[in-house]
């Protein structure tokens, strides 16, 4: 795999949309061409060699791309935004729309993120080893089409309205969750390490959501079943089984509904 490797040599003054920083957007172009990208400040129409210095050489496909940022960049947006292959690892923090609507690869971001990441995710590998902001993993305003394939870590705290409208893929927060995570979620697996504030999973169809920690307020559509020995993410736990959203509308298999799953470590 080749190696580029941008260094921020100058920071926006507002809001730089980096949305051709991928493997993709980099595969099989010269230094001069990568750098000669768009990239967008406001109004003004800038280029990925205004902000960057870019060195080493890309590969052939997005495959064999590997893009390291260093330099801050916590004012840059949509960095491995739409990326389909190859690895983009970022030494720093980022800002909105980083990683979203990704559908393979590995992106690495070393820092925080900020809200709207992950957004409508569909495949790779997505890790945050600082912490992220809200709607991570969601859908896009408007829309309702979550994350729906990958694996989306985050090693901190996360937001609010995590993972809403989620249909796929699987979603791990190590620390503490606000409000709203798994809203409307139909499908896929949550895995809360820490706490959870309220509203867990609310009008939940499908899907599975655990939490290793405590659960501020239960939604009262949550109905307890029973306990149950698991393995999950690697720890191997008894969790107290719930089913629900019982007040939404839910899908039959052979004539009886499906619900929703979450659990509760003992």
């Amino acid at each position: 795999m080749n190696t580029v490797t941008l260094t921020v040599k100058k920071t926006p003054e507002l809001f730089l949309e980096c949305e051709h920083v991928n493997p993709d957007a980099f595969a099989g172009k010269t230094l001069d061409q990568i750098a000669k990208l768009g990239a967008y400040q406001g109004k003004e129409i800038s280029t990925i060699g205004d902000y960057f210095t870019v060195a080493g050489e890309a590969g052939a496909t997005a495959a064999d791309t590997k893009i390291v940022i260093n330099g801050d960049c916590t004012k840059m947006k949509y960095i491995g935004a739409k990326m389909t292959a190859g690895e983009v690892v970022v030494n720093s923090t980022c800002d909105m729309y980083t990683g979203s609507w990704m559908s393979g690869g590995k992106l690495l971001v070393k820092g925080n993120v900020h809200s709207f990441c992950g957004l409508a995710m569909k495949g790779g590998e997505f890790t945050v080893e600082g912490n992220a902001g809200n709607y991570l993993g969601a859908a896009y305003r408007g829309d309702w089409r979550g994350m729906s394939g990958g694996v989306l870590r985050v090693k901190g705290n996360a937001g609010s309205d995590v993972a809403t409208f989620m249909t796929g893929g699987e979603l791990i927060v190590e620390g503490n969750v606000d409000i709203h995570i798994g809203t409307h979620m139909e499908g896929g697996k949550i895995i809360v390490k820490g706490n959870a504030n309220r509203r867990v999973a609310g009008q939940m169809v499908k899907g599975e959501v655990y939490v290793f920690g405590a659960i501020n307020v239960m939604m009262p559509g949550f109905k307890k079943i029973g306990e149950t020995e698991l393995e999950v993410d690697g720890t191997k736990a008894r969790f107290t089984e719930y089913t629900g959203d019982m007040g939404e509308r839910h899908p039959t298999r052979k004539g009886v509904p499906v619900y929703g799953k979450l659990y509760m470590k003992n």
